[in-house]
């Protein structure tokens, strides 16, 4: 059998399963409300921020996006436990490659700025900023039809 092309850095859904990054859980109806209700706070403090903030805001608004992410996971039964692995439940799971992509790209950048100190300008900041916001609507959007 031929395994699918799993482009350097990527892992896809299978892999993450087999490593046990990925598990199968019992729906939580608490638990899944409880990661939106955090999501949409963090979401609240990145728009109360003055904009001279934007690294701040946008570390909340990625926070937010992934704690959107492990809800919609929970909802539909798994638990994620690697952030590399949202971009292929995004990708095999609920089949938005450019979510996926989208995702893996923010995630990149996160980590650059939490991890590496990477140092961004405001006017890339408020590409990110729009970018997280585009997407964690999606995501919401996603949620209303689960």
């Amino acid at each position: 059998m031929v395994m699918p092309y799993r482009e350097v850095g990527k892992m896809n859904w299978r892999e993450c399963i087999k490593q046990r990054i990925v598990k199968s859980v019992k729906r939580d109806k608490n638990l899944i409300a409880s990661t939106r209700e955090i999501a949409e706070i963090k979401i609240q403090s990145a728009n109360v921020l003055p904009d001279i903030y934007y690294i701040a805001k946008i570390s909340l608004l990625y926070d937010a996006l992934r704690e959107y992410l492990e809800s919609i996971a929970l909802d539909k039964g798994y638990k994620v436990y690697n952030h590399e692995c949202y971009s292929a439940f995004l990708n095999e799971i609920l089949d938005l490659p450019n979510d996926a992509d989208s995702f893996d790209k923010l995630r990149k950048i996160g980590n650059g700025i939490n991890y590496y100190g990477r140092k961004i300008g405001e006017d890339e900041a408020n590409q990110i900023i729009l970018d997280l916001q585009s997407l964690i609507g999606r995501l919401k959007n996603l949620m209303i039809n689960l």
